[in-house]
Protein backbone atom coordinates (compact mmCIF):
# COMPACT_ATOMS: atom_id res chain seq x y z
CA UNK A 1 0.00 0.00 0.00
CA UNK A 2 1.36 3.53 -1.14
CA UNK A 3 1.35 6.11 2.02
CA UNK A 4 0.10 9.58 1.33
CA UNK A 5 3.40 11.80 1.84
CA UNK A 6 2.37 14.56 4.13
CA UNK A 7 2.47 17.98 3.37
CA UNK A 8 2.88 20.88 6.05
CA UNK A 9 0.80 22.30 7.95
CA UNK A 10 0.66 25.45 6.42
CA UNK A 11 1.58 24.90 2.90
CA UNK A 12 -2.23 24.82 1.96
CA UNK A 13 -3.27 27.70 3.25
CA UNK A 14 -0.26 29.61 1.35
CA UNK A 15 -1.01 28.34 -1.74
CA UNK A 16 -4.42 29.20 -0.81
CA UNK A 17 -3.47 33.31 0.04
CA UNK A 18 -0.64 33.27 -3.23
CA UNK A 19 -3.01 32.76 -5.52
CA UNK A 20 -6.21 35.21 -4.27
CA UNK A 21 -3.39 37.63 -3.55
CA UNK A 22 -2.68 37.16 -7.45
CA UNK A 23 -6.11 37.22 -8.46
CA UNK A 24 -6.43 41.09 -6.96
CA UNK A 25 -3.12 42.50 -7.65
CA UNK A 26 -1.94 41.38 -11.25
CA UNK A 27 -5.53 42.68 -12.71
CA UNK A 28 -5.51 45.79 -10.43
CA UNK A 29 -1.64 46.42 -11.70
CA UNK A 30 -1.99 45.93 -15.41
CA UNK A 31 -5.19 47.75 -15.73
CA UNK A 32 -3.68 50.90 -14.23
CA UNK A 33 -0.93 50.58 -16.00
CA UNK A 34 -3.51 50.11 -19.20
CA UNK A 35 -5.62 52.83 -18.39
CA UNK A 36 -3.37 55.41 -17.87
CA UNK A 37 -1.68 54.53 -21.58
CA UNK A 38 -4.99 54.65 -23.00
CA UNK A 39 -6.20 57.86 -21.64
CA UNK A 40 -2.94 59.60 -22.07
CA UNK A 41 -3.23 58.15 -26.24
CA UNK A 42 -6.61 59.10 -26.99
CA UNK A 43 -6.78 62.30 -24.21
CA UNK A 44 -10.16 60.79 -22.63
CA UNK A 45 -8.75 61.23 -18.78
CA UNK A 46 -10.19 59.88 -16.53
CA UNK A 47 -12.73 57.69 -18.07
CA UNK A 48 -10.83 54.43 -19.86
CA UNK A 49 -8.62 54.41 -16.52
CA UNK A 50 -11.52 53.86 -14.50
CA UNK A 51 -13.24 51.60 -16.92
CA UNK A 52 -10.00 49.23 -16.97
CA UNK A 53 -10.01 49.54 -13.26
CA UNK A 54 -13.41 48.79 -13.11
CA UNK A 55 -13.10 45.55 -15.58
CA UNK A 56 -10.02 44.49 -13.48
CA UNK A 57 -12.36 44.42 -10.00
CA UNK A 58 -14.84 42.19 -11.81
CA UNK A 59 -11.95 39.98 -13.24
CA UNK A 60 -10.84 39.51 -9.18
CA UNK A 61 -14.12 38.79 -7.96
CA UNK A 62 -14.75 36.38 -10.47
CA UNK A 63 -11.38 35.44 -10.43
CA UNK A 64 -11.67 34.37 -5.98
CA UNK A 65 -14.99 32.89 -6.47
CA UNK A 66 -13.81 30.12 -8.84
CA UNK A 67 -10.43 29.78 -6.86
CA UNK A 68 -12.62 29.19 -3.44
CA UNK A 69 -15.36 27.37 -5.50
CA UNK A 70 -12.48 24.76 -5.94
CA UNK A 71 -11.33 24.67 -2.59
CA UNK A 72 -14.75 24.06 -1.21
CA UNK A 73 -15.19 21.04 -3.42
CA UNK A 74 -11.72 19.77 -2.51
CA UNK A 75 -12.46 19.94 1.27
CA UNK A 76 -15.69 18.38 0.53
CA UNK A 77 -13.88 15.62 -1.28
CA UNK A 78 -11.74 14.91 1.75
CA UNK A 79 -14.11 15.15 3.98
CA UNK A 80 -16.54 12.88 2.53
CA UNK A 81 -13.51 10.39 1.85
CA UNK A 82 -12.62 11.46 5.85
CA UNK A 83 -16.29 9.73 6.74
CA UNK A 84 -16.12 7.14 5.03
CA UNK A 85 -13.18 5.78 6.24
CA UNK A 86 -13.81 6.78 9.82
CA UNK A 87 -17.31 4.17 9.26
CA UNK A 88 -15.50 1.43 7.99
Amino acid sequence: MKEKQQVPWWQPALILFIQLSGWIIVPIIVAMFLGQWLDSKYGTEPWLYITSVGIAFLMSVAGITMEVLKYKKQIDKTNKLEKENKNE
